[in-house]
């Protein structure tokens, strides 16, 4: 847990680069901050506990990327700890979220923080993406999906662009070094319906690194075959 001195330093970086938000969110974002903290001595969320590091790296990187998320409805693949959804639910909560994640113990988690949150607009779904997005409640039901992970953005857009309506989103969060990435999934953006829209480069406050944000456009509608059987997209992506 973080001593009082550590959870000021966590507002203070909050409020100083994003200034907009109230003291009710302000709260909201260290309560759900000190979950992850506390949870992650039992279950593996995340590498980082410097309450330093949590909020650049954390808190405002999902936060600048929360400037290009318009819709009614945003679906959070392989969300971990619930990042960036519940950051995004927390800063803006007029879209629906589903939180989804394939590990029990993470969307116990979540369930906690969304009742600890009182976040109403929140859903925790324990499944894998190849299943949930072969299901008609999910495929093609979303104005945007997004994904934090560190797998390949053909590997991710397989996973994502499944989820998205036409004319809707599938937002990558992603490190500085993007360009092969996207050189290397051009085929599977054309056999699945997307096309990159834009690709926002930007600095990370205090010299914490560089981040990439890809927005992909889903133009066409993604052929019933795709997302493929567990575990396929990441062995031979297309």
């Amino acid at each position: 847990m973080w001593t009082d001195e550590e959870q000021k330093l966590f507002l203070n970086i909050i409020k100083k680069y994003k200034p907009q938000y109230s003291a009710e969110q302000l709260n909201a974002l260290l309560k759900y901050a000190l979950l992850v903290i506390t949870e992650n001595e039992k279950i593996n969320l995340t590498a980082i506990i410097d309450p330093e590091e949590f909020a650049i790296k954390h808190v405002i990187d999902s936060l600048i990327a929360l400037d290009y998320i318009e819709g009614n409805n945003v679906i959070d693949v392989g969300t971990g700890a619930g990042m960036p959804g519940f950051i995004w639910a927390i800063a803006k909560q007029e879209p629906d979220y589903v939180l989804l994640d394939s590990l029990a113990k993470r969307v116990a988690f979540l369930e906690r923080t969304k009742i600890s949150l009182g976040l109403k607009g929140v859903l925790p779904l324990h499944a894998r993406a190849e299943d949930a997005a072969q299901e008609p409640l999910h495929r093609e039901k979303y104005s945007i999906a997004t994904a934090r992970a560190v797998a390949n953005l053909a590997v991710l857009s397989e996973y994502c662009l499944p989820f998205v309506k036409i004319g809707g989103y599938f937002i990558a969060l992603k490190g500085p070094d993007v360009e092969e990435e996207i050189k290397q999934c051009k085929n599977a953006l054309k056999i699945l319906g997307g096309k990159i829209e834009d690709v926002i480069k930007y600095q990370l406050p205090q010299e914490m690194g560089s981040r990439s944000l890809v927005l992909i456009k889903k133009i066409v509608k993604t052929p019933k075959k795709y997302p493929r059987k567990a575990g396929t997209p990441t062995k031979a992506p297309l």
